[in-house]
C-alpha cells in the first residue's frame, strides 16, 4: 500500500475536493478544528498535492511544510507552487521513517495517513515521529475513516465516495477500498484501524488531551442539496477526526 497507488493518482488527486462529502463535510470540518493559524508554523503530513498546505498558509501559518510518501504527489504540489506562489515547502517523505526537521512546529495535520501503516508498530512510530517534530503542548489534527462506519450500513456514495472492505485483515483492522466516484473512478486500498490502535499508538509517543470530533455537514450543504440529502451520511459516517496535544517528553 502506498506510494505507487499514490503516484498513479497524481493531479487526478486534486479533483477529490470537488466531491460533495470533502467540500461540504471534510473541508469545513478539518478547518473549524485546526482553526487560528495566523503565526504558527505547520507540519502537513501526507500532505498530497498540498490542499491544505496551501489553506492555511492562505490563513495566516507562518512556516508551511508539506510531506507525503508519493514523489509524484509531491511534484504536482511543487508545480501548483510554482503557479501560485505562497512560500510553502514540500519534502518526499515516509512519516513512519521522519528525520527530526530541524525545528519543532505548533501544529501538525495527518489527513488519512494512520491508516497506511501496515500494523501497529509502525502506527506507533508514525506517531512518535510526529511527536518528536512538534514543540511541547503543539497540537496535532488527524482525519480518519470512522472505526465505527459499517460496510453493511447507508453508504456515502451520493456524497462520491465508496468504501467496502477488500476481505483482508490486518493487524490493525479490515483492509478497505476507498473509491473517489470521478470520472474515471479513483480507488486507492488502506486499514481501517480500530479506535483502541489510535489511542493507543498516540498516546504510546507521548500524546495527551485526546478527543475524537465527530464530522458534521456545513451549512452552505444544507443549503445545497437540503437535510434529507445528508441522512445517510448522519447515519453512517464514514469518517471521524481526532484531535490531540504533545505532552511533555
Amino acid at each position: 500500500m502506498g506510494t505507487q497507488q499514490y503516484d498513479d493518482i497524481g493531479e487526478a488527486y486534486e479533483g477529490f475536493k470537488s466531491l460533495p462529502l470533502e467540500r461540504f463535510a471534510v473541508i469545513p470540518g478539518l478547518l473549524a478544528m485546526v482553526g487560528d493559524v495566523r503565526g504558527r508554523s505547520l507540519l502537513d503530513l501526507a500532505s498530497g498535492t498540498g490542499f491544505y498546505s496551501r489553506e492555511f498558509r492562505r490563513r495566516g501559518a507562518t512556516d508551511v511544510l508539506g510531506i507525503d510518501v508519493s514523489g509524484e504527489m509531491v511534484a504536482v504540489a511543487r508545480r501548483l507552487e510554482e503557479s501560485e506562489p505562497l512560500g510553502v515547502r514540500y519534502e518526499v517523505g515516509d512519516v513512519a521513517e521522519m528525520r527530526p526537521l530541524g525545528r519543532r512546529f505548533d501544529v501538525a495535520l495527518a489527513v488519512q495517513l494512520l491508516s497506511y501503516a501496515e500494523d501497529y508498530a509502525t502506527t506507533e512510530r508514525m506517531c512518535r515521529n510526529v511527536h518528536r517534530n512538534l514543540r511541547p503542548g503543539g497540537e496535532f489534527f488527524v482525519l480518519n475513516q470512522s472505526p465505527d462506519y459499517r460496510f453493511d450500513g447507508p453508504t456515502p456514495e451520493k456524497y462520491g465516495f465508496r468504501s467496502e472492505p477488500t476481505g483482508e485483515e490486518a493487524e490493525t483492522g479490515p483492509q478497505v477500498r476507498i473509491t473517489a466516484l470521478l470520472d474515471p473512478p479513483i480507488s486507492f486500498v488502506a486499514n481501517r484501524p480500530r479506535r483502541e490502535v489510535y489511542e493507543k499508538a498516540l498516546r504510546s509517543a507521548g500524546f495527551t488531551e485526546l478527543t475524537w470530533v465527530p464530522l458534521t455537514v456545513s451549512e452552505a450543504g444544507v443549503r445545497e442539496f437540503g437535510e434529507d440529502f445528508w441522512a445517510d451520511f448522519h447515519a453512517n459516517p464514514p469518517l471521524e477526526m481526532l484531535r490531540c496535544r504533545a505532552g511533555r517528553p
